[in-house]
C-alpha cells in the first residue's frame, strides 16, 4: 500500500518569542514492511535543522530557530510504502534490551486497578493470545475521545473516564502488559483509517509488546487489532511524552496556541 501523509503543526505566540528549539519525531524509518519512498519537513521561518536519533533509535530533527517569531508552522508531506506485517516488527534496528521497557514512567506508573484487570482481561495462557485479548478488552471497555487531549494525563486518570484518547489507550495497555511481565512500549505514527468513520486530524499512538522468541508485535486498542499495511510507524518510547511527534522550549513571555492538521491517505 502507499500512503501519502500531510502533518501540519502550528505555534502561534501571544507575545514575539526571542528563540525556539524544537525536537522533531517525525521522520518514519525503513523496516521490512515499510519503506520511505520520499518525505520532508519544512519550517516557515529562518531556522537550523539538525538530523540524528535519539536514545531509543528513533530519527530526530532538532530545529532552532532565532526571534522574533510570534508563529512557527513544522509542514511534513511525505508516502510510504508498506506491506502486510501480521503485526509484527521486523527489520527495525534495537538499541536496547527489551526488559527495559518493562520500566515505568511517571505517565505510565503501576496501578492496581489496571494491574487487577489484566490479569482477568488477558486469562490466555499463550502469550500472544493474551495480549490480544487485553486488546480487544481494551478496545471494547473505552470510547474513543477524538480530541487532542491533555498530554500530561496519566495512564492512571484515563483508567477512571469513559472515554480516552488513543495515546492514553496506548499508555493504558504499557501499564497492563508491563503488570503481566511483558514489555511493552508506545508508538506514534500515522494511521490510514478514520476513527469510527471520523477523520482523526491528529497523529496517531498505539502499542508495541515483546513477545519472546517473536519480537515485538504491534497492538491498538483504538481498533481492537494489531497494525497493519494502514499505519506508518515513526517513533517509539516507554510512554507518549517520550515518543511526541514535537517537543522543546522557547524563550519569551506569554501564552501559546497549538494547532495540529494531520490528513493520510491512500495511493492508488
Amino acid at each position: 500500500m502507499r500512503l501519502s501523509v500531510d502533518h501540519r503543526t502550528t505555534y502561534r505566540f501571544a507575545l514575539p518569542q526571542a528563540r525556539v528549539v524544537q525536537l522533531l519525531r517525525l521522520t518514519p524509518g525503513n523496516s521490512h514492511d515499510q519503506t520511505v519512498a520520499s518525505w520532508q519537513v519544512h519550517v516557515d521561518c529562518d531556522a537550523r535543522m539538525r538530523e540524528g536519533r535519539d536514545g531509543f533509535g528513533n530519527q530526530v530533527t532538532m530545529l532552532y530557530a532565532e526571534g522574533p517569531l510570534t508563529t512557527v508552522e513544522i509542514a511534513v508531506h511525505g508516502e510510504v510504502l508498506t506491506s502486510h506485517s501480521a503485526g509484527c516488527v521486523l527489520g527495525v534496528a534495537e538499541p536496547l534490551p527489551p526488559a527495559l521497557f518493562l520500566r515505568e514512567t511517571p505517565l505510565t506508573a503501576y496501578d492496581r486497578d489496571v494491574a487487577a484487570w489484566a490479569q482477568e482481561a488477558a486469562a490466555e495462557h499463550d502469550p500472544v493470545a493474551r495480549l490480544h485479548a487485553l486488546n480487544q478488552a481494551l478496545h471494547a471497555r473505552f470510547a474513543i475521545d477524538r480530541g487532542r487531549g491533555d498530554s500530561g494525563t496519566t495512564a492512571s486518570v484515563a483508567w477512571t473516564r469513559d472515554s480516552v484518547t488513543p495515546r492514553a489507550l496506548a499508555q493504558i495497555f504499557c501499564v497492563a502488559a508491563r503488570s503481566l511481565g511483558t514489555p511493552a512500549r508506545f508508538v506514534s505514527g500515522y494511521h490510514l483509517w478514520e476513527v469510527d468513520g471520523e477523520h482523526h486530524p491528529a497523529p496517531h499512538g498505539w502499542a508495541e509488546a515483546h513477545v519472546a522468541g517473536l519480537g515485538w508485535i504491534g497492538f491498538d486498542p483504538t481498533t481492537g487489532r494489531s497494525p497493519e499495511e494502514e499505519y506508518v510507524r515513526v517513533a517509539v518510547a516507554l510512554d507518549a511524552a517520550g515518543a511526541a511527534p514535537v517537543a522543546g522550549s522557547r524563550l519569551g513571555r506569554g501564552a501559546e496556541e497549538l494547532e495540529v492538521d494531520v490528513t493520510v491517505s491512500r495511493e492508488e
